[in-house]
């Protein structure tokens, strides 16, 4: 995106970071998430001097970007989960997990959430389409145990973004390694695991707190046969549908590690399943349709939201303000191990929002020069690049979070961000305490 030749933040670049401001607090305020993003953009126009031309260029672009994909990916999901409920997959598997397995409270159901987002983000390597896969069999689980949609999207923000620090083969953890020149083993003691443990602890805290405030204000729609468990009888075709469906979903899973697919993977996933699910329950053509048409409809309006946030954080982008406040942080460090871990983690968490890989490059590009000459060990300055890609995404209501917020199901972005906050705040106490005393115990 290009500014127009009269726009304000060529000057202050800071005043772009505006818009997304807007957004927060309007949110914060419990206004409609779309009509916040709106005004956003609107903000971002006259900041930007921006014409109507170059406006419906960053809609072009939105609509062609990652974003708009996990926005399909979510909405197919949805029509998944549709087709799977009215075969009577769902609550097969809700009976079989709840009544047979015994996750049958919610601590228990959080747990196996937190574990399968983990393993499976980590496995696939994508934050939006390893927990779009697994969210047609966790939801109802959730619902029928009474979690409700927010902490749902919580947990899967922070499980699923620490599966990618903690995947072997993912993006975050490759480049990693090659800019710190830590083995996966070193990477993993010195800075992943922690980082992982104290930040999903973090949203464990605020995934409870957030339980406690929408309990009873919002809640999962239950089928009938799923609000009584003990009445549910499991026909043999029934039983049949469900294991051919976990046989291919495990399948399919399996194979996208071994072939490395990205996120564009998971949309075939979902249209295979759907397929495989009609075929086992013998629905019709026009049935199988209609039931995909009315799950994908109940995602329109967050597949809106993905659209006008990537339009809002273009115009943040091109006029600078990430970068002007990265910059403005950077200006304090100082000449000490310590001072360059806290800074190079601050403008990381908060300063820069791109891609991972993006982000990591920046951070090494600042900062690694200044983390060797003062002898900052380098697995504490990869806890400074691990804040670098996963704070932002948690402080700032960007792509990733509306993305995990669409999979859960989640329109209450007020709640999302301060259980999220929470999560971030236990991350930077962590590390500000470890900045002063693993400069001086740490070995590599």
């Amino acid at each position: 995106m290009e500014l127009g030749s009269w726009a304000i933040v060529k000057s202050f670049p800071l005043l772009a970071l505006i818009p997304l401001l807007i957004y927060i607090v309007l949110s914060l305020r419990g206004k409609n998430n779309t009509w916040a993003i709106i005004l956003g953009i609107t903000a971002g126009v006259f900041l930007n001097g921006l014409d109507l031309k170059a406006v419906s260029k960053s809609f072009e672009a939105a609509m062609s970007s990652s974003t708009a994909l996990i926005g399909i990916i979510i909405m197919a999901g949805a029509g998944l989960g549709q087709v799977m409920t009215e075969a009577h997959v769902t609550h097969t598997l809700v009976y079989w997990i709840v009544k047979r397995i015994g996750v049958n409270t919610q601590t228990k159901a959080k747990l196996v959430l937190i574990i399968c987002s983990i393993v499976i983000c980590g496995l696939l390597g994508t934050l939006g389409g390893g927990n779009a896969v697994i969210a047609p069999i966790m939801i109802p689980v959730m619902a029928s145990l009474g979690i409700t949609p927010t902490v749902v999207a919580i947990l899967f923000k922070i499980s699923g973004e620490m599966g990618l620090v903690l995947g072997p083969l993912t993006g975050v953890t490759l480049i990693t390694m090659e800019v710190t020149g830590l083995t996966y083993g070193q990477l993993m003691l010195g800075a992943a695991l922690p980082f992982a443990i104290i930040f999903i602890g973090g949203a464990w805290v605020g995934a409870l707190r957030a339980q406690k405030r929408t309990e009873g204000q919002e809640s999962y729609t239950l089928s009938d046969d799923m609000k009584n468990l003990d009445e549910i009888v499991v026909t043999k075709q029934e039983t049949i549908s469900t294991v051919v469906f976990l046989v291919s979903f495990l399948a399919l899973v399996v194979y996208g590690i071994l072939t490395r697919q990205g996120t564009s993977y998971a949309l075939v996933v979902m249209m295979i399943l759907i397929a495989v699910v009609s075929l086992c329950a013998r629905m019709h053509a026009e049935h199988i349709i209609s039931a995909t048409v009315k799950g994908v409809q109940s995602q329109a309006g967050m597949f809106i939201i993905f659209i006008t946030i990537d339009v809002l954080l273009q115009m943040v982008t091109a006029g600078g303000g990430f970068t002007a406040l990265g910059n403005l942080l950077g200006s304090f460090s100082q000449n000490s191990p310590t001072a360059v871990m806290l800074i190079s983690s601050v403008v990381g968490g908060f300063g820069i929002e791109a891609a991972a890989v993006a982000e990591i490059k920046i951070i090494a590009g600042m900062f690694l020069g200044a983390a060797q000459a003062t002898g900052l060990p380098m697995s504490m300055f990869a806890i400074s690049i691990l804040c670098a890609t996963r704070l932002t995404g948690s402080t700032y209501p960007c792509s990733n979070m509306n993305g995990q917020m669409g999979i859960a199901g989640c329109n209450n972005l007020k709640e999302m961000l301060q259980g999220c906050w929470i999560a971030v705040g236990t991350v930077v106490v962590f590390t500000v305490v470890w900045a002063f005393v693993g400069a001086h115990i740490m070995p590599w």
